[in-house]
C-alpha cells in the first residue's frame, strides 16, 4: 500500500466499505456505516498490507481514514 488510491481499494475490498476518494478527508462519523469494527477490520488488513505493527493508540485517536492513511504510511 504506497498511495491514497491503494487505501481506497483496499478500505473497499477488506472492509466492503463504498468509499469515493473524496471521503477520506471525512470525519470518520460521517461516513455511513462506520462502527469500530470496520477501524479493527482495517488495521488488521493494513498490518497485513504494510507487513508490520500500527500504533493502535494513535489510529484509534484518528478522526479520518486521511489520518488513518498518513499513519500506515509513516510507520
Amino acid at each position: 500500500m504506497h498511495t491514497i488510491d491503494d487505501f481506497v481499494r483496499l478500505v473497499r475490498d477488506e472492509l466492503g466499505m463504498p468509499l469515493e476518494e473524496y471521503q477520506v478527508s471525512a470525519d470518520l462519523d460521517q461516513l455511513p456505516a462506520w462502527d469500530s469494527l470496520y477501524l479493527l477490520k482495517l488495521v488488521t488488513a493494513l498490518e497485513q498490507a504494510t507487513g508490520r505493527s500500527l500504533p493502535v493508540g494513535r489510529l484509534l485517536e484518528a478522526r479520518s481514514l486521511g489520518e488513518i492513511y498518513q499513519l500506515a504510511a509513516r510507520t
